[in-house]
């Protein structure tokens, strides 16, 4: 078969193959368009899902005859000044979307400048243009599309439901709104419920359109984010590591206003909270970019929904910092959806009132139920063995016991307020000006004892103690040879061992944080992870995983009583430590209930 050349009608349709995936594409690329006219406000309207009609309108700057009459050619485009695609400030800029949308549907433009005494419309019925006519209207721009692929059965058999294609093009108004605060959005039709998004300006535009659009919930449990390093800016929320969802679906990315799917992102918001949260659960994040646009590109997907990085690892490394940064800011901050997810657990299921019924006479094992609390008090006597090793409780024991005699008001000045109870040996129930405080000792502890090795380790090797008489593990044969291969590496944490025959290890030396802490589940579990990672090379590489497991052993166990001045002592350096407000493995570790909150378990209003 010879070569031809394809008529201009096939290679439009071919084109909005690529461009028009669906109707959420048209109200893409339209309400692109319109952004770049300078419009202050838009209004999205559906129906049928996008698929029967697609209504944009803007107060923009408007289209004359002449641009009117080109926009609908192929690569026709205002928004490139010198051809040149290394600079691209623009949202849209190919000049094939309404081209592209005018073959496979029924396309109407109507604009209207503001010198213009009227505005002019024009119609493409699936390639075919009729106009420009007269049309009366307000300066900017209306466009209608109707009948989406009706003339191409092929692609409207693949499109979903009607409310599916709704729901999809209420995530790119959304998405679009996000990126631009300043621009009125409303969203509405036939197939939805409305949306409103009025323009916010001003300090904190950027967290009120977060609030308006995702919720206000989001930015209540948000930290954030404004840094600059290597040439990138970023910016934008970041939620609370126990702020989390059960997909990614609540993970925005935006550079220069362009709204993306980019792995380098996706991946940098992984590394920066890889220590904070379960392997299954995302954090929520609106992580907005700034950047030279010579130094990305945005013309790699005919959607512009990708790009590429010249220099992904500078990007990467300002969004694990800034992220990194605003988390340490927060402190023991934690979601204010823990306490939530814990009145709910409360006030559900709800049970009728038991009819009333003669008191009964007391007996001495009536408080057999309560035999876990332990009153906190001057006259408390709990007491543990064993105690804390000395380096295990470096900086718990600062307030010592006189903490007993202070007023109690004084502690509860603290966020964390002060030690009223232990409960089941495992949980502080404290007090502060607001409320109550539930904390759970291991898992604060565990948290306390991963950043101090952390910091450690960041200057240099971690301090060692030597054990008096080495300890001998016995393990299996290859899990001593693995061990005995890392030997050097572990060094570096502390841990000194050495092979002791052909299934067992002796340990000269430990890490001084942990004190006298499990060393044979230790070593069990580090040879556990050099058998997983089946790499001696990824020891390094799994530096934060080593650390972990050795915190955990290190850390207060739980079923552990604790003196008052202790439990004062963990809620003090709580206060002091980022990131305590969750577990190394992403639990939270405190419940916080506010005063209002604990009357309204009691039916109390005021």
């Amino acid at each position: 078969m010879p070569i031809r050349q394809l008529p201009e009608d096939l290679i439009n349709r071919i084109a909005a193959g690529e461009v028009v995936e669906r109707p959420a594409s048209v109200v893409k690329e339209l309400v692109e368009n319109a952004i770049d006219a300078g419009a202050s406000r838009i209004v999205v309207t559906t129906a049928a899902g996008g698929k029967g009609l697609v209504r944009i309108e803007d107060d923009g700057h408007g289209m004359d005859r002449a641009d009117l009459v080109l926009s609908v050619e192929r690569h026709a485009t205002s928004k490139l000044s010198e051809d040149e695609l290394d600079d691209i400030r623009t949202l849209g800029f190919r000049g094939e979307a309404l081209a592209s949308i005018g073959s496979v549907a029924e396309l109407s433009i109507a604009s209207r400048t503001a010198e213009a005494e009227s505005g002019l419309r024009i119609d493409v019925r699936n390639g075919v243009r009729a106009g420009p006519v007269p049309q009366a209207m307000n300066r900017g721009t209306i466009v209608e599309v109707k009948n989406l692929f009706a003339k191409v059965p092929a692609r409207l058999k693949f499109l979903k439901s009607d409310r599916a294609e709704a729901g999809a093009i209420t995530d790119v108004v959304k998405r679009l709104a996000m990126a631009n605060p300043s621009v009125h959005f409303v969203l509405n039709g036939s197939d939805r419920t409305a949306s409103n998004w009025p323009a916010v300006t001003g300090t904190g535009a950027l967290q009120a359109r977060l609030g308006q659009v995702i919720g206000d919930d989001f930015a209540r449990n948000a930290v954030t984010l404004a840094t600059s390093r290597h040439g990138v800016d970023v910016a934008g929320l970041a939620g609370l590591p126990t702020y989390t969802r059960a997909n990614s679906l609540s993970q925005f990315y935006f550079v220069n206003g362009r709204s993306v799917k980019d792995k380098v992102l996706v991946g940098a918001v992984r590394a920066a909270y890889a220590d904070y949260v379960f392997r299954d659960r995302f954090p929520v994040v609106a992580l907005y970019i700034a950047i030279d646009p010579g130094e990305v590109d945005v013309n790699v997907h005919p959607a512009k929904a990708e790009l590429r990085f010249r220099d992904a690892g500078a990007v990467r490394s300002a969004v694990i910092r800034a992220i990194g940064e605003a988390l340490a800011a927060a402190g023991f901050k934690a979601s204010g959806t823990v306490a939530e997810d814990v009145l709910g657990a409360f006030t559900a299921p709800a049970y009728a009132a038991p009819s009333p019924t003669p008191a009964p006479a007391y007996r001495a094992d009536a408080m057999a139920p309560f035999a876990g609390y332990e009153r906190v008090g001057a006259g408390s006597g709990n007491s543990f063995a064993p105690d804390f090793g000395q380096a295990a409780m470096d900086g718990l024991n600062e307030p010592s016991a006189r903490v007993e005699a202070e007023a109690a008001p004084a502690l509860m000045d603290y966020p964390l307020g002060t030690a009223r109870a232990q409960m089941f040996d495992n949980f502080i129930i404290a007090q502060n000006g607001e409320g109550l405080l539930l904390v759970d000792q291991h898992a604060a502890h565990e948290r306390l004892v991963y950043e101090r090795f952390k910091a450690q380790l960041a200057s240099g090797p971690v301090a060692s103690q030597a054990q008096l008489i080495p300890l001998v593990v016995e393990l299996p044969e290859e899990d001593c040879a693995r061990l005995e291969e890392a030997a050097e590496e572990l060094e570096r944490f502390g841990l000194y061992l050495e092979r002791f025959g052909p299934r067992a290890v002796a340990v000269r030396e430990t890490p001084a944080l942990l004190g006298n802490s499990d060393i044979d589940g230790l070593v069990r579990d580090v040879a556990d992870g050099l058998a997983e990672w089946e790499s001696i090379a990824a020891v390094s590489d799994r530096m934060e995983a080593i650390i972990a497991r050795m915190a955990c052993h290190g850390s207060v166990r739980s079923g552990r009583r604790l003196r008052v001045d202790e439990m004062n002592a963990l809620l003090r350096d709580m206060e002091a430590t980022p990131h305590s407000g969750q577990c190394i493995h992403g639990r939270p570790t405190y419940v916080e209930l506010k005063k209002k909150d604990i009357e309204r378990l009691f039916g109390r209003s005021r």
